[in-house]
This record gives C-alpha cells, structure tokens and sequence, in this order.
C-alpha cells in the first residue's frame, strides 16, 4: 500500500460523497466534535437513538494538498478494505472485527530525547489552539484507492515537546490490547506495531496525523483515533492507533523491517526503480480500474528528493 497527496486544486463539495458512519461509538465522535467545534468547523450531533452522524463537509482549508482530476473511491469501499493485522489479516477483516477498539478514553505518551514530554488527552489535543488545526488532504492510496483525509501536522504537534539535538528519529507504536484486538493473540506479527522515521521526514510538510477521512470521525478499521499518513512511503508506514511517541538517537526497530528485512526497508519510500523481491513495483492498480499506471518516484512528490539527496536509495529502500 502507498498513499500520494496530489497537487493543490480547489476540492469541491460535491467531491466528497455523503456515506453514512456506521462503525464509531457515540464518546468517539462526541470527542472528535469538541476538538472540531473548538477550531471552528461544523459537526452533526448525535440523534437521540445513539446512531453516529457524519462530519459536516469541512470547508476549504488554507494548509491543504487536495487532487484536481481525480475521482474519490466510495466510503463504504474504502471503511472495508484494510491492512490492520491486529483485527484479522484478510482485507475485510478490520471492518468486521474492529469495533472491539474502544478510542476513549485515549492518549499518547510522547518521550525520549525531548525537553518537555509529556502525555496528551486526544481530546485536549483536538480542542488544542496552537499551530495544530484540522485541514484536508486528498491522498492517493495508489494500491486501491483514493481518500480525503483530515488531520494535522504532525511536525506542528512534535515542536510542542521541544526535541533535543539527540533526537534523530521519531518512533511510533500502536496500541497493543488483547482484548480489544483479537488476533494479537497469535503470532502473526511481533506486538506492539512499532514504526519510525528520521525526524527531517516526521517535520516535512507533508506527514500529517490523520483524524478523519470524508469529513467524518476516523472508522476504528482506518486506524482511529489518530494515525500517520505519510504520502511518499509505502502505507506500513503510516501506523494507525498510535499511543506512544519517542524521540531516539539511533534508527528505532519497525514492524516489517524486522519480521523481512529482505524486502521491506526502513525508509519504503515508493521507488519504482527498486522491486521488491518477489514483486515489480514499477507499476500500480487502483480499484475500479482496469489497467496500470506507472509508479511514480516518491509518489509524485519531488519536494522530498531533498530529504535523500546523496543516499543510495537501493541500499537504503
């Protein structure tokens, strides 16, 4: 899986299909509105029957990477055809089995080589008024699908816990609860899910933090309440229900990495030129398509290139 942010174009509202939210509890989206009412943008309360209404369309933000000229994949196809093992390893396990997650009440530790850490409320995170605010990007998930995320900066919320010249990396880990996730009970992955990057890529412009998706509450099987989206690297990358931040001096051990260091590197920033081992990944296939399109180096996104500039990319996939 990869996921591209195509270049800026005026988004539409009628871009953004009105699919009802059929998988997230009431507290969830409760939370998400104080956080999105506190920033200024509309929210449907709950009806009285306790159904989940969506997110009120979000209005064209000033900080946005939204896609002129693409068609967005439906609600429904995109909440049923996930990658979170921690719920089933089939694609439409998540959907089916994640409602076991309970996101509140939830936080995130944030440590390690900081001078200020701490642990933040998701809550009084979103109802924050520093530099964080709820924008949108349309993103390209280019193994399937495309989406139109809402989130945050994520550089934005790491300068708050004043990294310190020793931080060279940011580690991420997603919650580990084997009775809220079932399938973590077998070994089909080392547990936690951890993941990093080197901190220059976690303060890019273009990683954000994740908290909705067509304007509504995050879906527990898309990786609520929070998670990564890295448009450039492969979507392992971009590690959902993330409750521990660390800032570390040295490379930190990630998921994939470690389970198949052969053909899933550190940095998996999409390379066309560098085929995983069992697989060409010149080429890509988005649903409801019939053909392939060629992949396109760091994703379409050449602002990056500079993030790599003297690395061998072959040895450094």
């Amino acid at each position: 899986m990869l996921i591209r942010i195509l270049p800026p174009h005026a988004l539409r509202e009628s871009d953004v299909t009105p699919e009802p939210m059929y998988l997230n509890r009431r507290r969830f989206l409760a939370g998400m509105g104080a956080g999105v009412a506190a920033l200024g943008l509309p929210l449907t309360a709950c009806s009285a029957d306790d159904t989940p209404q969506p997110l009120a369309p979000l209005k064209p933000a000033t900080r946005s990477e939204q896609a002129g000229g693409e068609n967005l994949t439906d609600f429904a196809t995109v909440s049923t055809y996930n990658n979170y093992y921690e719920f089933g390893t089939g694609k439409s396990d998540p959907s089916k089995n994640a409602h076991t997650l309970k996101t509140r009440p939830w936080t995130v530790t944030v440590d390690g080589e900081c001078e200020a850490p701490g642990t933040v409320d998701i809550d009084t995170l979103l109802a924050g008024t520093l530099e964080e605010r709820i924008y949108r990007h349309r993103c390209v998930e280019a193994w399937s699908i495309v989406v139109p995320w809402d989130g945050f900066a994520l550089g934005a919320f790491l300068k708050r816990f004043k990294p310190t010249s020793k931080a060279k990396y940011v580690a991420f880990e997603t919650r580990y609860d084997r009775k809220q996730m079932p399938d973590t009970r077998f070994g089909v992955l080392d547990w936690p899910y951890v993941e990093g990057l080197r901190i220059d890529e976690a303060m890019h412009p273009l990683a954000f933090v994740s908290v909705g998706m067509y304007g509504k509450v995050l879906p527990n099987q898309n990786g609520a309440p929070l998670r990564l989206t890295i448009p450039w690297k492969y979507g392992y990358k971009s590690i959902k229900s993330i409750v521990r931040i660390r800032f570390v001096e040295r490379q930190p051990p990630t998921t994939w990495n470690r389970m198949a260091a052969n053909e899933y590197g550190f940095y998996s920033n999409v390379n066309p030129q560098v085929s995983h081992p069992r697989w060409s990944q010149a080429k890509e296939r988005r649903l409801g398509e019939l053909f392939k399109r060629d992949t396109l180096m760091f994703n379409g996104y050449p602002q990056v290139a500079s993030l790599y500039a003297g690395m061998d990319l072959k040895r450094y996939y």
